[in-house]
């Protein structure tokens, strides 16, 4: 008898609860067992449905933050999709242009394993403590799964700016570093190579219309006479100027000042897009680009997107002996060069 009046007693105590926080909407609150306990949270329970639902959760933030990330790469380079351990880009020396087609057609035979590209593996990992589920502790994970997104879309850029930065040191396809002095280039009068620079060490220059002239004016005359390796001429287009956050200031009043610093007009004020990326190493190093054209000046090889990747089971090695679920991204591919010929890149040392 005791027992049954202290159960209808307890349930005559949850109706009135139950009543007072629907008739004060002020004070209304869901009721959960750990409030009439007091508060406080309560450990989740850890099992699959739990595990599931927040790596769905991750998930979502990191495709949200991918998705919102910037990105430059496609500003400069072309992007070619891999299906196999690595790419032979033998095809960018010898593709061919129209001729008058007098006669037999002239074949042009690839020359097979010249330029290379293999793809490497690329990863970033994040570990989610079991103790942390359990005490509800998850905020933390999703920055986290914020900064695996925007790592995962900066991916491409960080591959191809590091090519840029070789520039002055990396081969490329003719067996040259990308932008140096001696590029072979047939003549077509003596059917001899000659040497063609797409190098200079001028620094960018606002100064006067000579220092204008002599450093962005050179190199666009210069590459506008570059010729391909028959010795025909490319109608190369310079489009883009590409310098480190030290030269923003310089290459912004070139690109968009009526006049230069000494009161001349200026003669290359919107000749190019201006791209300004702060993974160059150099501060004094400047590259005009032409991207105008199917090929482009660098290569993103992608042989496997940013994918975002989980390890849940719960029975895992990880689980197991360090109490540790994991998530991140991970990435295939590589990056290299495109035609010589659609870059003129400058050291700036003098």
């Amino acid at each position: 008898m005791k027992k049954t009046c202290f159960v209808f007693g307890l349930v005559l105590l949850l109706v009135a609860i139950a009543g007072v926080a629907l008739a004060d909407p002020a004070v209304a609150q869901p009721i959960t067992w750990s409030t009439l306990l007091g508060g406080g949270s309560l450990a989740l329970i850890v099992n699959g449905s739990t595990i599931s639902n927040i790596f769905v959760n991750l998930k979502a933030t990191f495709n949200k933050a991918f998705t919102a990330a910037p990105g430059t790469w496609e500003k400069i380079a072309m992007k070619v999709t891999s299906t196999g351990s690595q790419n032979d880009y033998a095809w960018i020396e010898n593709f061919p242009k129209m001729r008058r087609w007098v006669g037999d057609k002239v074949l042009k035979a690839l020359k097979a394993g010249k330029y290379v590209l293999v793809n490497e593996d690329f990863e970033a990992t994040v570990s989610v403590k079991r103790n942390d589920i359990e005490d509800d502790n998850l905020g933390i994970y999703g920055v986290q799964a914020q900064n695996a997104g925007f790592s995962a879309k900066q991916w491409p850029d960080e591959l191809v700016m590091e090519k840029v930065n070789g520039a002055f040191t990396t081969e490329c396809f003719d067996g040259q570093y990308f932008c140096d002095t001696d590029h072979p280039v047939i003549n077509p009068a003596t059917g001899q190579p000659v040497s063609v620079s797409n190098k200079g060490t001028v620094a960018l220059s606002v100064a006067t219309l000579a220092a204008a002239q002599g450093s962005y004016g050179a190199a666009r005359t210069a590459m506008r006479k570059f010729k391909d390796d028959e010795g025909r001429p490319l109608n190369i287009t310079p489009n883009v100027l590409l310098v480190p956050p030290a030269l923003e200031d310089t290459a912004r009043a070139l690109l968009t000042n009526e006049r230069l610093e000494d009161g001349k007009p200026n003669p290359y004020k919107g000749t190019a897009e201006l791209v300004v990326d702060a993974r160059l190493t150099s501060d004094t190093a400047w590259f005009l680009l032409d991207t105008s054209k199917p090929v482009k000046p660098f290569i993103f090889q992608e042989r496997k997107a940013a994918t975002f990747v989980q390890q849940t089971d719960m029975n895992a090695d990880d689980v197991f002996k360090r109490g540790e679920f994991n998530f991140g991204c991970e990435a295939r591919g590589a990056a290299g060069y495109g035609f010589w010929q659609m870059c003129y890149g400058s050291t700036g040392a003098g």
